[in-house]
């Protein structure tokens, strides 16, 4: 029985969900980063990992979304790519940033609890950056869910972004 209903013949499987082209790009290895391109790749994003630091990614191969790179030109960034940066005290941290809005993505995203100055800011003054183009840099992100794990942090931090994507306010009004 196919159903008339768009948003209920994708929840059955009838429908493949239109995603149009999506990018979700995590810099820097860590737990978090991990888990947002698993669930990333599961919900239609082409998922990269950027990672400057060859040495973080030794050891016990791990899945890493669709591609790894080690520099923000190599991700491939366009008005389609949000951006979650998944640690806040890499030394590179400003570097990379003023990189990434040079490209003009959809949406970037700094890690951080809300309790602590953001690291960010300062690193990008330092490099001249422009204020306007530093108050595009989200922090903290995802939803409010109370986010304790890894995985927690990877599910809010995702369901913000396609929550902005489909500009509704998240939670549970609808």
């Amino acid at each position: 029985m196919t159903s008339s209903d768009p948003a209920c013949a994708t929840a059955h499987g009838e429908l493949p969900p239109d995603h149009g082209p999506r990018t979700l790009v995590a810099i820097f290895e860590s737990p978090v980063a991990d888990h947002l391109l698993r669930f990333a790749a599961d919900l239609g994003f082409r998922a990269v990992l950027v990672e400057p630091n060859p040495q973080l990614l030794a050891g016990t191969p791990r899945p890493h979304g669709d591609q790894t790179v080690s520099s923000v030109d190599a991700a491939g960034l366009t008005a389609q790519t949000d951006v979650v940066v998944t640690d806040h005290d890499r030394p590179e941290l400003g570097t990379v940033l003023r990189d990434v809005l040079k490209a003009k993505t959809r949406w970037v995203g700094v890690m951080g609890s809300p309790r602590h100055a953001p690291q960010h800011v300062p690193a990008l003054q330092a490099l001249g950056v422009d204020d306007g183009e530093i108050a595009r840099v989200h922090r903290p992100i995802g939803l409010n869910i109370g986010s304790k794990t890894p995985a927690e942090i990877a599910l809010s931090t995702l369901a913000g972004l396609i929550a902005d994507r489909n500009a509704r306010p998240g939670g549970f009004t609808f």
